[in-house]
């Protein structure tokens, strides 16, 4: 669907679901916002119309277990992305492979408008690979935790940061924007972490990055790091007024300060919280992947991050680029290249993130969608589904019958519905998923039946019994005009002593042969519902009748007794 389309429908969906849900959304938006939009910041100095959306779904998306892009499938989402919105795509780490530099550069000549940007160590070989990609943007990182500095770099303090100060100054000599992480920023003491971004900000570094590497931070831990890295980095004075620490540091007070920016690990599952929590102290860029791919549990999910700064947080469109329409489609893009289902309950993405199934909540819905959804799924290019189940109401129900054409009252009896409905409850109870394939053989079998009301034979019980070296066995109780009678019957399967076991119950009513029976599977699946269909003679008259069930011998039964009391008598529905 075109960006043109979604509007229109998106504009139709808004003004039918909730006539005031320009209201409702004021109300969503957070209070100190409002009172300081003329000048464009929040309470924590963050300037809205800069706010950046720094996506790496092509570099850290690609570094989850199991998962590799073809060249062809990371100019795809490279291009999609640049529809979407984002401000800067890192397209990936040119000195990995001769691939992965090809792969970089080819996202670089597709001439985007997001800034294209490169990662690479502290080293001149990987820079020189970044100057060679012919990138706006270089993404140096170096560890700088003390786990990474003994165990990993086996580098002193000061080695560190006269790498940093040498990468970045190299970088920048070379004509490129630089941005700078310090690599397990959230393991590293505090007040050697200002030194490293002080020594960087000396260099004149563009951006710099505070990596959550793997995931530890809460909301409030990461509230009171920014918070203290801005005291630092705006201060002469060093963390607890040590001489010496402060000798070290050079920095000038007028020093203009660099863009800040996260990159929020998922590891306990708070990668879009602390992002947030970030952005609320100022922070205006933030690292995304489409979908939350990434190392281990993965990274902040760009869909769940934008949706919440654009309908919790009322950030402005003309402040936020990304087209929240959109998110759908490239969510299912980046599935279908990385070979990650979509979770049904992913949060706005997800195929459920808008199904609703119980009669309360779908009875609801109908009335005003509102009621039992947060936003439309049209927001976010997602689509609304009342699920079929032991749960739907006869609201759902009627209204996805009348999707189907069928309207009760016109071309459909209120008894057939309430035997559609009682099917669906059933097929429910008994675990099924009713698809729309499942409702139309349900349909299908009721419409095409006596009406209840006027059937002379009813089934009321059958219970079989069969396995290996058991001779199969069936017992039916069956209700004829009123009275109820039981017969038990063997046959060579229970198919055949359910139908032998009807035949000695029904045998004195209606003297009817089974000349043909047919068997389809109406739907997919283990669980698939069988389609019967059979055909009895009775006095040179002929009939042809059918049944619908999960259970293959039940239908079979029911379409018998269907087809009696088509004999019995001659009223049918069309």
């Amino acid at each position: 669907m075109n960006n043109k389309k979604l509007k229109e429908e998106n504009k139709k969906e808004n003004k039918k679901e909730n006539n005031n849900k320009n209201n409702n959304k004021n109300n969503n938006k957070n209070n100190n916002k409002n009172n300081n939009k003329n000048n464009n910041k929040n309470n924590n100095g963050v300037n809205l119309k800069n706010l950046e959306i720094f996506d790496t779904t092509l570099r850290d998306g690609e570094q989850t277990p199991e998962v590799s892009f073809p060249i062809k499938a990371k100019l795809e989402i490279a291009s999609k992305l640049d529809e979407l919105g984002v401000n800067t795509i890192e397209a990936g780490f040119p000195i990995t492979s001769n691939g992965e530099f090809e792969a970089v550069k080819k996202i670089k000549q597709l001439d985007l408008n997001a800034t294209i940007c490169g990662l690479s160590r502290c080293s001149n070989k990987d820079i020189d690979a970044v100057i060679d990609c012919d990138l706006d943007r270089i993404h140096l990182f170096i560890a700088t935790s003390p786990l990474h500095r003994e165990y990993k770099l086996k580098k002193s303090k000061e080695q560190i940061l006269n790498k940093i100060s040498e990468s970045i100054i190299y970088a920048k000599e070379h004509g490129l924007s630089v941005e700078f992480s310090a690599e397990d920023a959230t393991r590293t003491e505090l007040d050697y972490l200002i030194r490293v971004y002080k020594e960087a900000i000396t260099s004149k570094v563009d951006y710099i990055d505070i990596p959550d590497t793997v995931g530890i931070l809460t909301p409030k831990k990461m509230e009171n790091l920014i918070k203290d890295l801005k005291s630092g980095l705006e201060t002469n004075k060093a963390i607890n007024n040590s001489s010496t620490l402060t000798n070290q540091i050079n920095i000038k007070s007028n020093m203009q300060m660099p863009v800040l920016s996260v990159h929020c690990h998922n590891d306990f599952g708070l990668a879009v919280a602390n992002s947030l929590s970030a952005f609320e102290q100022g922070v205006s860029q933030i690292h995304c992947t489409v979908n939350g791919i990434g190392e281990r549990a993965g990274n902040t999910d760009l869909a769940e991050f934008v949706s919440s700064l654009k309908f919790l947080c009322g950030i402005e469109p003309e402040t936020l680029t990304i087209k929240t329409e959109l998110l759908s489609d490239i969510s299912k893009l980046v599935a279908h290249y990385t070979n990650i289902p979509i979770a049904p309950n992913k949060p706005l993405v997800g195929r459920n993130a808008f199904a609703h199934e119980s009669g309360i909540h779908t009875h609801g819905v109908i009335a005003n969608a509102l009621t039992y959804e947060p936003i439309s799924p049209f927001d976010v290019g997602n689509k609304r589904r009342l699920v079929l189940g032991k749960h739907a109401g006869a609201h759902s129900i009627k209204l996805k019958l009348q999707e189907m054409g069928l309207n009760v009252g016109k071309n459909l009896s209120t008894e057939q519905f309430e035997e559609i409905v009682d099917k669906i409850k059933a097929l429910g109870d008994k675990g099924k998923l009713v698809l729309d394939a499942d409702l139309r053989a349900i349909i299908k079998d009721v419409t095409s039946k006596v009406i209840k009301s006027k059937r002379v034979v009813n089934l009321e019980q059958l219970a079989v019994i069969t396995g290996i070296n058991v001779i199969p066995t069936a017992s039916v109780a069956v209700n004829i005009a009123g009275k109820r009678y039981k017969a038990s019957e063997m046959g060579v399967g229970p198919v055949d002593a359910s139908l032998k076991a009807l035949e000695s119950v029904v045998g004195e009513t209606v003297k009817a042969k089974l000349i043909e029976y047919t068997i389809n599977a109406a739907t997919g699946g283990s669980d698939a519902i069988a389609d019967v269909v059979v055909k009895l003679e009775n006095n040179k008259k002929i009939v042809t009748a059918k049944s619908t069930s999960e259970d293959v011998v039940h239908a079979s039964v029911e379409a018998v007794i269907e087809g009696i009391n088509r004999l019995l008598d001659e009223s049918t529905i069309n």
